[in-house]
Order: structure tokens, then C-alpha cells, then sequence
């Protein structure tokens, strides 16, 4: 998925969910007042009822539905007895009018409270709502009914409301899984550079300080231990290449001719048979990979004479399998380890398997006889299968994975009450027979359907199956209400939901509206009574959008799992193509000047002592230089440029649809500023995109005397009371880097706006 795509999947469910929330909210509340206003037009007795009403709207959709409400504190508790109050306290007033509100106070108790007191007080709710009627109107039907309603509306309150919150605590923990995804790929780069370049480097100076002394007293050994840093350096030059490749997207095609190349070169016959075939980025780069690390291991701990390559192709899977004959010229004890590597996997087989297991496939490597065998196994086409996720991921997936299932139940409960609800007209409407006998079968078979199809995350709603079931849901809908002769017996609703999941857009609004202004039209043709005709409209309005909006937003919380995945995917692709710059740009000269000076420095021991000792002396300073450099890049503290972080602000904030406006003045100053500025704007930034709302965004940096302030505020908290903000983890340690540095640092929100503020000296030493 690109990641336009990604914008618009996070960005369309909570949006959708407040649409859904509102307009279902605001059906049960309108429904009440006419309700209240069939009773009385009398101001006196209409306003207190509207004020209620509108103060129970608010509490609904500005807290207990507000995704980034606090409930379980005094605010939520507070709440919760303010709703209890609304909703309980007008009965007396308005009696059965205000009955239906009761589900609001269900529900919401399920939000705030515990799970236990939660369930516990939403059943007693549900009773109090049945006793209540009992006590008003005498009828167990009735009294059932309002039972059934206060469920069905508690239910629906909860659940589109966690939903919507859940969709928002989904977004937040996938961009905190794009954050782990890199940090995970930083300890990994960090691993792989400790151990191959740390070793290499370090043994490089330490012989270079030894032969430095022996070139004049012991030029024979001199000269060995130059063999030694040749071949070293020369080892360590291609692994910074391996590393740095690795980290980029590979191609299997160049990867098989280098490797044909290489092996012949080394006097290695070399045959290859088969054709791999169009193949996934992922899977070539990875089947690269491998190649890579075969030959690299054959040319490092065999003498092999023949390699075979044999790639093949079966279904939607390539197969790449390496057989070598270097097991026979090596040592038993060697052979022994080969043997030994198919089982226990060193850390060059462990780190492929892992890789290739990242994508659904299979490695094996191991000794036979006299050959050594690898062989890799990947899917070709596709996504491939999921990895089993490592041990530290596993707690992260288990919360979201159980939202689906949390959904599936309520979206049940809440259709079989619907259907509950049909029912107790039937039995209370004199129907006969026949009459009786459809519009039960009708509303049975609308809930098998509804539950047993649409509601399903994996259904094929988009699809001729889809729209069949959609005719099969609409006849089951309005049959009844065409047999019985009575607008109350059916479940339109069901129809016009589920022609809002079946067809796009442009056709499923006007079909929903259709279906919905026919219910209507069946009260205002079979019944007549205006709060009818309404009730019409509103329940089937209702419905439609329940049933959508549980069904899509639990598809929307699977959308958004598989987008952030995706973002956390390119993410690290970006971070492993920095490894690969910072690797070649740092480590490549380098190593390319080791090698180099020991060839000469090589020649010259015996010839001219003293400029072969010079060159040693060069060769010294890069090796160290160098080891520093991989310290560097491995802990990811480098030397950043203001210009490249602006650069990268300005384009992250656009593609977030901020609009964002950067004026920096061009200042002289000492690398360590630099890059301490640089780092507060990439935190700066970060924090808008990940914490605020913001549509502004601006970054300035421009002198004060003799000190240079960097600047940046947004808009992403309106209305909030100046204060000043001490900031985590991440605002404190920035702060300590600016101190380091000789400057200060400050945040905080004035005027609705978060401001990042930090100015430092205009010249500063090394800290």
C-alpha cells in the first residue's frame, strides 16, 4: 500500500466513526423528543426537555465517545453521574417518552466503569428501565420491550464508542511500531557493525603499532604483519560492502553474475541451472542475500573446486539451492564444524534464517558426505506469510488482535436485539397466520444473514455473492411489512446497512436513502400516524448506520494494522538506506586508505624503512579515525546537518497536510551547535506529527546578539491555558543536550499554541 493510500486509511476512521456516532446519537435523542412533543407543545414543558436532551448530546459526544477522554478518573465518574441523572431524573416528568434514553446511561456505564461494576450496572439498568415501565404501563410485552431497547441502545453506545476509540489507540501504537521497528533495526546495524568492522579495526591498529616498531629492527616480521593488515583491511573493506548492501534492495540476477564472477576468478567451476523468474523486491533482495553469504563462506572457510546453482520454480515458490565440494579438503575438525553449522546455525545462518522466515520461507545448510548443501525456499509472488512475531512484538499484537473479536460480539448482540425488537411487534400485532408465520421466517433469516455474511471482517461483500445477498437481505426486509400490511413487523435498517458495505459510495448512499425513505413511506401508507412516520425514518436510519459502522469500523481497525505495519516497513527502509550512506561515506574511504597504504607500505619495508614507516603512521591514524567513525554510526551519533534536518522537516510536515513555514538564517556555527540544533528540530518535529493536531507549523532560526534562537511552534492545541511544559523523557533530554553546549531550552503552550524554544551561544567548544 503507498502511502497515500496509508494517509487516507488513517485518516478516514476516525472520521467516519465521529459521522457514524453522531448521526446514530442524535437519531435516538430526535426520536425521544418528538416523542416529548406529542405529549405537550407547551414551552414550559419542551425547553427543560431540549436543554436535557442536549446536555446528555454533549456528554455523550464531548466525553464518553471522545477518543482521548480520560474516563476512569473523577472527570469520567462525574460524568457518569450527570448522565445518570439526565436520564433517570425526567422520567418523572415525561414518562414513556424518555424511556428510550435510558440506554445512554448503559452504555455509558460500561465505558467508565470497571468491567465487573460495568456489566453489573448495566444489567441493573436494564431492570430498573423494565420495572420503571411495568410501574407505568402494566404490560409484560411492553415492559420486555423497553428491557430488549435499553440492551440494544446501551450496547450500541459502547461500541461504536470503544471503536472509535479504539481506532485512534490502534493509529498511536502503530507510529510507537514504526519507532520500535527502527530502534530494532539500530541495535541490528549497531550488532552487525561491533562484529565485523570492531574486531577488524581494532586488530588493524594494534598490528600497525607493532610493525611500526619492527620495521627497523625486524623487517621480516615487519613485513608479515603487513601481510596480515593487507588481508584484514582488504576482509574488512568487503564486509562494510555486505553490511552496506545489505541494507538497500538487492537484485538477484546482478547478485548470481557477481557470484559466477567471484567464484571463477578464485578457480571455482561454477554451474548454474534454472531460471528464478519474476521475483518480489523483498524476495530477490533476500534470496541475494543468501547467494551472497554462501560464496562468502565458501571463499572464506573451504577450497572448494566445484559449485553448483540450481534455481527452480514451483507454484507461487523459488527455491535457490548452493552445493559446494569444499567439505573434503578441509581439516576433521573443520569438517566437523561444517557438518556441526546445518544444526546449531552460526550467527551467519541464524541471521538468513531469520530473514528469510521474516517472509514465510525455509532455510537449511548442513554437510554431506563431501558437499556442503544450502538451500532457501520463498514465495515468489504475493506478500508472502506473516513472520512469527518476535518475542518482544507478541504482547503488542495480542491487545489489537482481540478488537475484531470484541467487535464481532457486540455487532451480534446488537443485531439479535434489533431482530428482538421485530419480534414483540409480531407478537403484539393481531397478523394471522400467515402474516405471523413470514414476518417471523423474514426476520429470523434477516438476522441469520445479517450476522452469518455482513458482519463477518472476511466476507466477500464486494462481490456478485455481495450483491445477491443484498436483493436476498431486501426482500427479507420489506416482505413482511408487504404480507402483515404493517410497518412495524420488518427490518429495513438491515437492508440499507448493508447496501452501504456492498456497493461503492456513489450507489450505496442512494440506495441506503432509498431504503430508508421506503420504510417511511410504509408508516405513512399503513399507518398514517405522524411520530409513526418519524419512528420510521429514524429506525431504519439508525439501523443502516449501526450495522455499517460496527461492521467498517472493525474492518478499519484491520486497514489500519496492515497500513501502520507498512509505515513501520518504510520507515526502516529509510533508516537501513542512512546505515548504508553513513557506512560508505565514512567507512569506505577509509578502509579503501588502509588497504591502499599497506600495499605500498608493503613494498617498502625492505626498500625505503623509513617512508614505510610514515605510511604506518597514516595507516594508524585512519584505523583509529575509523574506529571511531564505527562508534559513531553504530550509536547513531553523527554530525547532523541544519540544513538536511530543515530540509526533511519542511517535506514530513507537507506530506502530514501541515502547512508549514521555515525562515532560517544562515549562521556560522561550530559543529557541535549544529548538530545539537539539528536534533532539536527533528524532535521538534516529531512531537507535532506524533502528538498534536496541528494544521500550522513554524520553524525559524536567526541570531539574538551572540546567541542563535531556533524556534518552533504550532497550532495542534487550541485552547489550551498557558503552562509551561517540563516536558518526558524526550523534552529533558533535550534539554540536557542544549545545556551541554552552553544554551537553554524551553516548551510549552501560550496562547493555544505549543512553542519549542531554544537558543544557544553563537560560538561553542566541544562539549
Amino acid at each position: 500500500m503507498d502511502s497515500d493510500n496509508t494517509g487516507r486509511a488513517a485518516g478516514l476512521a476516525p472520521r467516519l466513526a465521529l459521522v457514524v456516532v453522531a448521526v446514530v446519537f442524535t437519531g435516538f435523542v430526535v426520536n425521544a423528543f418528538q416523542y416529548v412533543l406529542a405529549q405537550s407543545t407547551d414551552l414550559s414543558h419542551v425547553l427543560p426537555a431540549a436543554a436535557a436532551l442536549a446536555a446528555m448530546m454533549y456528554l455523550q459526544l464531548g466525553i464518553f465517545s471522545d477518543p482521548h477522554a480520560t474516563l476512569h478518573g473523577t472527570r469520567g465518574y462525574l460524568a457518569l453521574a450527570a448522565q445518570v441523572g439526565l436520564g433517570f431524573a425526567p422520567i418523572v416528568s415525561y414518562g414513556e417518552a424518555w424511556m428510550g434514553l435510558l440506554g445512554f446511561v448503559a452504555g455509558d456505564a460500561l465505558l467508565v466503569l470497571r468491567p465487573l461494576a460495568g456489566w453489573l450496572s448495566f444489567a441493573g439498568i436494564a431492570v430498573v428501565s423494565g420495572a420503571i415501565r411495568w410501574d407505568l404501563s402494566g404490560l409484560g410485552i411492553e415492559t420486555g420491550y423497553v428491557v430488549n431497547l435499553t440492551m440494544v441502545i446501551g450496547l450500541v453506545v459502547y461500541g461504536l464508542s470503544r471503536l472509535r476509540s479504539l481506532v485512534a489507540e490502534l493509529a498511536e501504537a502503530r507510529s510507537e511500531l514504526a519507532d520500535l521497528a527502527v530502534a530494532g533495526e539500530r541495535l541490528r546495524f549497531a550488532r552487525d557493525l561491533h562484529d565485523l568492522l570492531g574486531f577488524s579495526l581494532s586488530a588493524i591498529t594494534l598490528k600497525a603499532e607493532l610493525t611500526h616498531r619492527l620495521i627497523v629492527r625486524q623487517p621480516e616480521r615487519a613485513t608479515r604483519e603487513l601481510a596480515e593488515i593487507l588481508d584484514i583491511s582488504r576482509q574488512a573493506h568487503s564486509d562494510v560492502r555486505t553490511i552496506a548492501s545489505s541494507y538497500r534492495e538487492l537484485s538477484f540476477e546482478e547478485e548470481l553474475a557477481s557470484a559466477g564472477s567471484v567464484l571463477t576468478a578464485a578457480d571455482v567451476l561454477v554451474t548454474v541451472r534454472g531460471e528464478p523468474g519474476d521475483l518480489l523486491p523483498r524476495t530477490s533482495t533476500v534470496l541475494a542475500t543468501v547467494l551472497r553469504e554462501a560464496v562468502t563462506n565458501l571463499l572464506r572457510h573451504s577450497k572448494a573446486e566445484n559449485c553448483e546453482i540450481t534455481l527452480s520454480r514451483e507454484g507461487d515458490s523459488v527455491s535457490v539451492e548452493i552445493v559446494n565440494d569444499g567439505v573434503r579438503a578441509i581439516a576433521d575438525h573443520d569438517r566437523d564444524r561444517c557438518r556441526d553449522q546445518g544444526r546449531d546455525q552460526g550467527n551467519g545462518i541464524g541471521n538468513l534464517t531469520s530473514r528469510v522466515e521474516a517472509l514465510g520461507g525455509t532455510l537449511s545448510a548442513g554437510a554431506s558426505g563431501d558437499t556442503f548443501r544450502l538451500r532457501v525456499s520463498l514465495r515468489a509472488a504475493g506478500d508472502g506469510t506473516a513472520p512469527a512475531p518476535a518475542p518482544e512484538q507478541r504482547t503488542t499484537e495480542r491487545g489489537p488482535s482481540m478488537v475484531p473479536r470484541l467487535g464481532q460480539v457486540i455487532a451480534a448482540a446488537v443485531f439479535t436485539g434489533y431482530a428482538i425488537s421485530a419480534l414483540v411487534f409480531v407478537a403484539a400485532a393481531s397478523l394471522g397466520p400467515l402474516g405471523t408465520t413470514v414476518s417471523v421466517a423474514c426476520v429470523l433469516a434477516s438476522l441469520a444473514l445479517m450476522v452469518g455474511f455482513f458482519s463477518r471482517p472476511n466476507a466477500p461483500v464486494h462481490s456478485p455473492l455481495g450483491r445477491g445477498a443484498l436483493l436476498v437481505q431486501a426482500l427479507l426486509s420489506f416482505l413482511p411489512i408487504a404480507v402483515a400490511e404493517d410497518p412495524y413487523v420488518g427490518l429495513p435498517g438491515f437492508a440499507a446497512g448493508a447496501a452501504l458495505l456492498v456497493l461503492p459510495a456513489r450507489a450505496g448512499l442512494p440506495v441506503f436513502l432509498a431504503f430508508v425513505a421506503a420504510a417511511g413511506g410504509a408508516h405513512w401508507l399503513l399507518d398514517g400516524d405522524p411520530i409513526g412516520i418519524v419512528y420510521g425514518f429514524l429506525v431504519s436510519i439508525n439501523q443502516g448506520l449501526v450495522l455499517f459502522g460496527l461492521t467498517r469500523l472493525m474492518a478499519m481497525v484491520r486497514e489500519l494494522h496492515d497500513t501502520r505495519s507498512d509505515l513501520a516497513d518504510l520507515v526502516v527502509f529509510k533508516e537501513r538506506l542512512r546505515f548504508a550512506r553513513d557506512l560508505h561515506d565514512l567507512l569506505g574511504y577509509s578502509l579503501s586508505a588502509i588497504t591502499l597504504k599497506s600495499e605500498l607500505a608493503h613494498r617498502l619495508v625492505a626498500k625505503d624503512p623509513e617512508r614505510a614507516q610514515h605510511e604506518l603512521s597514516g595507516i594508524l591514524d585512519i584505523s583509529r579515525q575509523a574506529l571511531v567513525d564505527v562508534r559513531a554510526v553504530a550509536s547513531s551519533y553523527r554530525e547532523l546537518s541544519l540544513d538536511e534536518e530543515a530540509a526533511s522537516a519542511r517535506d514530513l510536515l507537507a506530506a502530514a497536510n501541515i502547512e508549514v513555514t521555515v525562515r532560517m538564517e544562515r549562521c556560522a556555527l561550530p559543529p557541535n551547535v549544529r548538530t545539537t540544533l539539528a536534533t532539536v528540530l527533528r524532535e521538534g518535529v516529531t512531537n507535532a506529527l506524533r502528538h498534536s493536531n496541528a494544521r500550522c507549523c513554524e520553524i525559524t532560526l536567526r541570531r539574538k546578539g551572540d546567541r542563535v534562537v531556533m524556534e518552533i511552534v504550532n497550532d495542534g492545541v487550541p485552547g489550551a491555558e498557558p503552562r509551561c511544559t517540563e516536558g518526558g523523557s524526550g523534552i529533558r533530554n533535550l534539554a540536557a543536550r542544549v545545556a551541554v553546549v552552553g544554551g537553554t531550552l524551553r516548551a510549552g503552550v501560550t496562547e493555544g499554541r505549543h512553542r519549542l524554544l531554544a537558543e544557544v551561544p553563537g560560538t561553542a567548544g566541544s562539549a
